[in-house]
């Protein structure tokens, strides 16, 4: 059969064919339609949405009316069920149903306002803030502290490991909230998913992103979206009622730096010391060994007078040895707390310093010394320099206080280059410090407090702790038992010592001194120093004044001080570098940390140091009377002159350069030196 004998016809299109030929039964024309359909939609199965057509021979269409072919293909064609008919139906009389319920439209509504909210908390519940815990712990293995966190930094990259970092600081850190349950007060601002207010991260997804689409560079960035992390921690100012503070902005008067009249730093060596550097650095016959005691401070002190005895004496520095603590355990050497390379290199010029005896004295007997006190140049040349010329070794102990404190102006300056420039702390604590610091900056100024209120210090001090009846009883007999422990004046009383400015300042002592100086409420306080007597209680009053009240534990993130937990020197290093670089200082009570800290910032320009009067303001502590205006005005003026302003060390005797540098280190131009 000629293709010119076919019909083709689209099965939707009614055919108006007229019969000319015969009759065809329908039975027989709908097995053939039938036929040629199933076999045309097996061919069109991959092209559904084109139209399809049957070829049927010309004398069965003519054969043929066109409703009869209509009626035929109607009944050939497998008729489906449309599922979207279906459901459009349901939804039309679900909907009709709503509409004549009223019952049914309220539920509807709340459904829907349901589903509304669900969302919305998806989306901004994991950044709302929660109130802050006011309660800080001094130390988080003693006190077991809890935290009330303002955020977590969400979940970016693998598990990290200690607490920090996975893979040694190199991946992307991911923090728990179990992990910083043992922060308080401490906020981990979370940036990822939001614009950082520094502009570290724009939109956290970027970071997601990045990690998800280019794998390849992961290695590369894991370290700076590490240190993004880190930038992002920041403190919360937020009071005891949960309403967020934006913090001190640093415009009260409290925060005002004292006038330090134009002083620098100023270490111009005489001709006569610098010629005689020359003979000191090349000399390879006299060597001096130092042990060194107590804690990190005391040992700063005796590391300085080590350094000028070595030059009075012409002889090379061994790196001083530092006697294991006693009291703490703590077995820490030189290069552990300073930065030894750098020792050596700041004093090349004018004591040369090695790491060990050279061979040719390790078998040498060396001679041994322990000097009284406040000796001068003089006395340790006639006592020490003929047997070290001949002995070639010169081992000294107990260097505490030792050397006079009135030296001539080049070994006072030495004192100054060693205290100020070659000391510096070991790079892992020195960027941990620096880092702490970074944190409590990051809202405005911040205060130090340098607290002393150990149970040792109670006890060595003959004071008593004003807590309770319970904890003045536990000082006193542990005095009994063990008298050697005070210092000295054993027979003044404890209203004696305290009236004479010899007792520390107690938290509600702190907490008045603060407030008379005009201290905001909002300020934020770094408090360093050890356990106190009485655990937390002992500093509630300063916390409920002052709710923005941190420590190293608060501020550091998981991990960080684990390095150095066991190590008291260490961590008082770290209390040493936050508190140097605040805005305001004040210790409660004299001691070798206040010390240095004074002269560090005398140093760097004379920054805010408050000295407590507590001679001459304790009697108003007592008066009850007293209007609180009244009592501010004092505290005022007595400690107006006490603030940090530069001090000639030649004003009173005995005193020490390291704490007052003016005007042996520090030069001005300023009509006002004298």
């Amino acid at each position: 059969m000629s293709s010119s004998s076919y019909t083709h016809i689209k099965p939707s299109t009614r055919s108006k064919a007229k019969t000319k030929e015969g009759t065809i039964t329908n039975k027989a024309i709908g097995a053939f339609l039938s036929e040629a359909l199933s076999n045309t939609m097996a061919k069109s199965k991959n092209n559904a949405k084109k139209l399809s057509y049957i070829s049927v021979p010309s004398h069965i269409i003519n054969s043929i009316s066109s409703s009869s072919l209509q009626s035929l293909l109607d009944e050939s064609t497998p008729k489906k069920t449309s599922r979207n008919s279906i459901i459009i139906n349901n939804t039309n009389k679900f909907f009709t149903n709503f509409k004549n319920n009223p019952t049914r439209r309220r539920l509807l509504f709340f459904f829907t306002l349901f589903l509304l909210s669900f969302f919305a908390f998806l989306k901004f519940g994991f950044i709302l803030d929660t109130p802050c815990s006011t309660t800080t712990k001094p130390t988080t293995s003693d006190l077991g502290s809890k935290s009330n966190l303002l955020g977590v930094v969400s979940k970016v990259g693998s598990e990290h490991e200690n607490g920090v970092l996975n893979d040694d600081d190199s991946g992307v850190t991911q923090f728990k909230i179990s992990d910083l349950s043992s922060k308080s007060n401490l906020g981990v601002v979370s940036n990822v998913g939001n614009e950082h207010k520094n502009g570290v991260f724009n939109d956290g997804s970027d970071v997601l992103k990045s990690n998800i689409e280019n794998p390849a560079q992961d290695a590369q960035k894991d370290v700076s979206v590490s240190e993004n992390i880190f930038s992002s921690v920041q403190l919360q100012a937020q009071g005891p009622s949960g309403v967020e503070s934006d913090g001190d902005d640093g415009k009260s008067e409290f925060w005002k730096q004292p006038n330090g009249l134009g002083y620098k730093p100023c270490l111009d060596f005489s001709r006569d010391y610098r010629r005689g550097s020359e003979v000191v650095v090349r000399d390879r016959r006299k060597y001096l060994m130092v042990v060194v005691s107590g804690g990190m401070n005391q040992q700063r002190n005796q590391i300085v007078d080590a350094v000028v005895i070595a030059r009075i004496l012409g002889a090379a520095l061994v790196v001083p040895i530092l006697q294991v603590n006693v009291i703490w355990g703590d077995e820490s050497e030189f290069a552990d707390i300073f930065d030894l390379e750098h020792f050596k290199s700041v004093l090349a010029n004018d004591v040369r310093v090695v790491s060990a005896l050279p061979s040719t004295h390790l078998m040498t007997r060396p001679v041994e010394g322990s000097p009284p006190l406040h000796v001068t140049p003089s006395w340790i040349r006639s006592r020490y320099l003929k047997r070290l010329n001949r002995e070639g070794v010169l081992l000294l102990r107990g260097l505490d206080s030792r050397l006079s404190k009135d030296l001539p102006s080049d070994l006072q300056k030495l004192r100054c280059k060693v205290a100020f420039n070659a000391l510096r702390f070991a790079k892992p604590v020195q960027e941990l410090g620096n880092r702490i610091a970074e944190r409590m900056q990051s809202k405005g100024p911040y205060l130090a407090l340098h607290l002393r209120m150990e149970k040792d210090v109670w006890v060595r001090t003959g004071c008593l702790p004003g807590l309770s009846p319970e904890y003045d009883e536990i000082v006193y007999n542990e005095r009994k038992q063990r008298p050697e422990l005070l210092t000295g004046r054993s027979n003044m009383t404890y209203h004696e010592r305290k009236l004479a400015g010899l007792c520390p300042l107690n938290a509600m002592e702190v907490t008045r001194l603060l407030k008379g100086l005009g201290a905001p409420k909002n300020s934020r306080i770094y408090w360093a120093g050890g356990h106190p007597l009485g655990g937390k209680e002992a500093l509630h009053p300063l916390i409920n004044e002052f709710p923005h009240f941190y420590n190293k534990e608060d501020i550091a993130l998981p991990g960080e001080l684990e390095p150095f937990a066991k190590k008291a020197s260490l961590m008082a290093a770290i209390d040493f570098i936050v508190s140097e670089k605040s805005d305001v200082f004040m210790p409660s009570h004299g001691g070798n940390m206040g010390h240095a800290i004074q002269g560090q910032r005398a140093y760097a320009g004379h920054k805010k140091y408050i000295t407590p009067n507590k001679r001459q303001m304790l009697p108003y502590f007592m008066n009850s009377s007293l209007p609180e205006a009244e009592f501010n005005r004092i505290i005022k003026e007595l400690h107006q002159d006490s603030l940090g302003q530069p001090e000639l060390r030649t004003s009173k005797a005995g005193r020490d350069v390291t704490k007052y540098p003016v005007p042996e280190c520090m030069c001005s131009d300023s009509r006002f030196r004298s």
